[in-house]
């Protein structure tokens, strides 16, 4: 089992981009894997309590209804597993969303913090 972290940069706010890198990020916690996501930019609503202004929102019923995890079930199941999240605070301002949006859990810092905290673990941008 990997020692090192996961990074996760959510770049984008486009539903299915936020939708796989929470999917990545239970299935990496799910192997016992420390994983870190961090959100900027539009990706930062991912991160919020009302994910809704995502782009392509809509389609969360859609693949719920094919048998798909959505994105509210797969958050939770990140919370669960203590996946780290981060919205970038520079991300929180270019998009004028005040941190109190975002969920309980969610921290709110600046990309050394991310690198930081993933060290010489691996990253990966969705």
């Amino acid at each position: 089992m990997p020692s090192e972290p996961l990074g996760l940069l959510l770049l984008s706010g486009a539903h299915d981009r936020a939708h796989y890198a929470f999917v990545v990020a239970s299935g990496a916690a799910a192997l016992g894997r420390r994983v870190v996501l961090f959100a900027t930019n539009t990706g930062c609503h991912a991160l919020c309590r009302d994910w809704s202004p995502l782009s392509d929102a809509g389609r969360d019923g859609l693949i719920q209804a094919r048998g798909v995890a959505g994105l509210d079930e797969l958050r939770d199941a990140c919370v669960d597993m203590r996946v780290r999240m981060i919205a970038c605070e520079a991300g929180l301002r270019a998009e004028a969303l005040d941190a109190g949006l975002l969920l309980p859990c969610v921290e709110t810092a600046g990309i050394a913090t991310f690198l930081e905290a993933i060290g010489t673990g691996q990253i990966i941008t969705i």
